[in-house]
């Protein structure tokens, strides 16, 4: 076939019978006596190759290994001997040769593809002919154009530089579009929170937003990392509108030694000790044998409140829902939501014409707040056939209770209860934590329990049960509000053994924790749970992962507490939060700004 080129000028010639290609006439005589590789050694070019490398990383080798032979017997470097200076003398002769044929080979590719663009320069004006099949050209063909005297040599394609120049031209096209979208979002005709959707590429929304946020307000977002993050992941289930994302330090404590197994516990923070904290009282419990957890219930609970017309028609339904004989009939309405869902319990509260139901239901590996929710929609949609004159109010009435402190959970449980428990031994106690039995048992009385309950404290007999379980909990992608009621926890220290060894323990009644859905999907928290070993569900055991992860928040904040007490039993903790929270730098010399 055809093929359409523009005339081009001789680009080479022919030189000898065994048709060797030469430069482009403009440089055939500089190159015509230049030296080639194949020169070092009468031999072929591959095996002078050969020789040469073999013999640059035959020396190397020879000479670091007697360089490694002086600095262990002390001998000075620039004592040489003749059969390191033969070497020294090799080595340089092998990389002049190398540098030699790497370098020429180099310059003559450029020097060639120069003067070739330098040549359509030249004739970019002249006019096009048609370049017929290698057939009609005669003894000319693709296969004989050595022997030609007008050798014809294509062009090198110019598809490189065509796709530069387009995606050059695109992303100038882009940089308009986007300034356009800016100016639109800061005046208010393009709404910031559409910008996904319209734009198809979650990115550079992002980046449209934060470009629009800080003319609006007039201030910097540049410590804001926006490179580097999967906005795609969180669309539509994490974070909307995002401007970036914010980077939190994670520390390893462990080995925590729980049930017989161990594990390296992930913790997201800012606040200096409480890894190292953390990982002391790990250390203490390895060393003692272990810990030990049990989990009493596993059960999400969602409250909604609903209002009749006078007290006794709320009363008529509260006996209708706790009657055992309507649990099943309300228990396979509520199921239908989830094949993970399953109705565990109902319980009612009365004030006045309003009720408050409370169904409790265990929701496999996830923390299961939607996964409740939707059963508790279908139970009142089957309500209002007998209760027509039901008035939802809100499908959360707060006695659930999510996100706030209430005594419901610290006496019913929400989520996951656990207890874990350890016996230090005495030796432990003194050389590990730095303090004695008898003092770790005063404190936590005066402390733990006396002093909380001064405070008038809910569910908050503990030292900083929420550090480690908030730490855990930003680090596995949990809910991180949700510290609030999975930091319920007493935490109970008595001597044992006659007084000799320490027993802790940690009673924690509603940890909430899912191993799938929400932000256990996105990268770094995914990674995270699965140093644990508990990422994702576990198919022949729905639940399974996110209970032990809910003993692992127990176990962690076991050690959490153990440790914390004993620096403040020893005296130790201002001074550690001194040297390991604190700048060192002396701020009396700071001059004031």
């Amino acid at each position: 076939m055809d093929v359409r080129r523009r005339p081009v000028k001789p680009l080479i010639s022919a030189k000898s019978a065994a048709g060797e290609l030469l430069k482009p006439h403009k440089f055939q005589n500089h190159s015509s006596s230049s030296p080639r590789a194949s020169d070092a050694l009468p031999l072929p070019l591959y095996l002078t190759n050969g020789v040469f490398f073999t013999l640059f990383f035959s020396v190397m080798y020879f000479l670091l290994h007697r360089w490694r032979e002086k600095i262990r017997n002390s001998t000075p470097l620039h004592v040489v001997t003749l059969s390191e200076l033969a070497a020294l003398a090799s080595l340089i002769a092998s990389v002049i040769y190398l540098l030699g044929f790497f370098g020429v080979g180099f310059v003559q590719s450029f020097v060639i593809r120069t003067s070739s663009e330098h040549w359509d320069v030249e004739d970019e004006n002249m006019g096009d002919f048609i370049l017929e099949e290698d057939s009609r050209r005669g003894p000319c063909s693709a296969s004989t154009t050595i022997g030609c005297a007008v050798p014809m040599v294509p062009l090198p394609p110019k598809v490189a530089v065509e796709e530069v120049e387009k995606v050059a031209a695109a992303t100038a096209q882009s940089s308009v579009e986007d300034e356009e979208i800016i100016k639109s979002v800061v005046a208010g005709t393009t709404t910031s929170y559409s910008l996904e959707s319209k734009l198809g590429d979650c990115k550079r929304a992002a980046a449209i937003r934060r470009q629009a946020l800080q003319r609006l307000t007039g201030k910097s977002l540049s410590g804001l990392p926006l490179d580097g993050f999967d906005y795609e992941s969180i669309l539509g289930q994490c974070c909307e509108m995002p401007v970036g994302y914010v980077q939190i330090p994670v520390g390893i404590a462990g080995p925590l030694l729980l049930d017989g197994i161990e594990y390296s516990v992930p913790m997201a923070t800012t606040e200096g000790c409480l890894v190292a904290s953390t990982n002391r009282g790990c250390k203490a419990i390895y060393v003692s044998g272990g810990a030990t957890s049990v989990l009493l219930r596993d059960g999400m609970t969602r409250a909604p409140v609903v209002r009749f017309g006078t007290a006794k028609r709320a009363g008529e339904l509260k006996h209708f829902l706790e009657n055992p004989l309507n649990f099943e009939t309300l228990s396979v309405v509520f199921n239908k939501s989830s094949r993970f869902a399953r109705l565990q319990k109902i319980q009612c509260a009365i004030a006045g014409k309003n009720l408050y139901i409370r169904f409790n239901c265990s929701t496999g590996d996830a923390m299961g707040m939607n996964m409740v929710s939707k059963g508790v929609q279908n139970v009142l949609d089957f309500l209002e056939s007998d209760f027509p004159d039901m008035d939802v109010i809100g499908i959360s009435g707060n006695f659930c209770s999510d996100k706030k402190p209430a005594a419901v959970n610290w006496i019913e449980g929400r989520g996951k209860s656990v207890v874990c428990e350890a016996i230090i031994k005495e030796e432990v106690v003194k050389k590990v934590l730095k303090t004695n039995v008898a003092a770790l048992v005063e404190l936590n009385m005066l402390k733990n329990l006396t002093g909380s309950a001064m405070a008038g404290a809910l569910g908050g007999f503990n030292s900083h049960a929420s550090n480690i379980v908030s730490a855990v909990y930003i680090a596995t992608g949990q809910d991180p509000a949700q510290n609030v009621e999975s930091s319920h926890c007493i935490t109970m220290i008595e001597a044992v053994n006659d007084g000799k060894d320490l027993h802790i323990s940690v009673s924690m009644p509603s940890i909430e924790v899912g191993t799938v859905g929400g932000g256990t999907q996105l990268a770094s928290q995914s990674a995270c749970l699965n140093l644990l070993g508990v990422k994702g569900a576990r198919k022949e055991s729905p639940g399974s992962n996110s209970r032990l992860l809910a003993t692992i928040v127990a176990g962690s904040v076991l050690a959490g507490e153990l440790s914390v007490m004993s620096a403040i039993a020893a005296g130790h903790l201002v001074n550690s939060h001194m040297k390991y929270n604190r700048s060192s730098k002396d701020v009396t010399k700071v001059p004031p700004s």
